[in-house]
């Protein structure tokens, strides 16, 4: 069945159905969008429960109603996220609880025991390191794969050093793409806790490809001297709108439509979202790893998509990170935001590669 059949026989104001993305029948041969699920979270360092979002969002993605007010039909563009990877979620968990025990024993002040377990913990970084590096790759594999069929390809983490072979794969696709990345941190830390591809120096290891000639950061209100300043020896490359900048921005008399326009004209044509779901004010999204008071509303988000997309920036890909929905209770309200935001980042990426109209 081609893709216009299959929406010619779907009523949009049918309840969704169950373990389909946003309840709609679309598959990676009739999508135009491909989402790579990846559930792990072996750096995380503080709580965890990240690994298991894509499975929670992808049932709360049911619930979503499909009529968005900006843009026609949004539904149409087809979305379909790939099957879920069970390996990397049980390498991921034996590999957490190595990292863990690892990052106690830094938080303990590395106190020496026996000569036999001293080494061991010395071991796990390495371990660890060369699991992320694999991952890394057959996520670049699977991204390639999809690119060159001519998909859209989106990723839902997992914690935030997931995406990184997605970066990798478009600087194959794209000379040139800045990324806007929405976060409360920074994530510039260089190998944090000795981990390379840890969730906090995604964005470090991201700059090491040439092809992204801009990092925007936005939300950023918690990070160390360091990661400052990289961002101070960097300002050709890296711009980042701390938090209580753009707040106080507000507080004496800017409102958030010139701090978007300020935001935009620092990005590059072609533009990735890396969207931390922590860079919202915790209250919606309450159980995610490194939760940080602060952040943004939902409604500033998809204002900030509305006007990137008519400003003419072609959204290349994205991912949607850090939504904390296992291991905790009461996590359908993450999954539910998290399944909303994703929502409307599918829909205004579809929008900015001409494959929907907006209103």
């Amino acid at each position: 069945m081609t893709k216009q059949e299959l929406i010619a026989q779907i009523n949009p104001n049918d309840v969704g159905v169950l373990g389909r993305l946003f309840g709609l029948p679309f598959d990676e041969n009739t999508a135009d969008l491909i989402i790579i699920p990846v559930p792990w979270e072996v750096t995380v360092s503080y709580g965890a429960g990240t690994a298991y979002a894509p499975e929670e969002i992808l049932y709360a993605s049911a619930q979503v109603d499909l009529y968005d007010a900006d843009i026609e039909n949004a539904w149409h563009l087809g979305v379909a996220m790939l099957p879920f990877p069970q390996k990397w979620l049980d390498l991921s968990e034996t590999l957490r609880e190595e990292a863990e025990t690892y990052i106690d024993w830094l938080e303990e002040g590395m106190p020496e025991e026996a000569d036999k377990e001293v080494t061991y913990l010395h071991e796990i970084p390495d371990v660890i390191n060369n699991e992320c590096a694999k991952l890394n790759q057959w996520v670049k594999e699977t991204a390639t794969q999809w690119l060159n069929q001519g998909k859209i390809v989106a990723l839902l983490g997992g914690d935030h050093s997931t995406p990184l072979g997605l970066l990798q794969a478009l600087a194959e696709k794209y000379n040139n793409f800045g990324i806007l990345q929405i976060d409360a941190h920074a994530d510039l830390r260089i190998a944090y806790e000795g981990f390379e591809f840890s969730h906090a120096s995604v964005m470090y290891n991201a700059l090491k490809i040439p092809q992204i000639s801009k990092l925007v950061q936005i939300g950023i209100r918690d990070y160390c001297e360091a990661e400052m300043q990289i961002i101070q020896e960097n300002p050709q490359r890296i711009k980042t709108f701390f938090d209580q900048n753009l707040k106080e921005a507000l507080y004496t008399g800017k409102n958030w439509a010139n701090l978007c326009d300020e935001i935009i004209q620092e990005l590059p044509e072609n533009v990735y979202i890396s969207f931390d779901i922590d860079g919202l004010d915790p209250k919606l999204c309450p159980n995610t790893g490194t939760p940080v008071a602060g952040g943004f509303e939902f409604a500033e988000i998809t204002f900030l998509l509305k006007k990137l997309v008519n400003a003419g920036k072609k959204i290349i890909g994205f991912d949607l990170v850090e939504v904390a929905c296992g291991d905790v209770e009461n996590n359908e309200w993450d999954a539910n935001v998290g399944a909303r935001m994703l929502f409307k980042l599918c829909n205004w990426t579809g929008v900015s590669q001409g494959k929907l109209k907006k209103r």
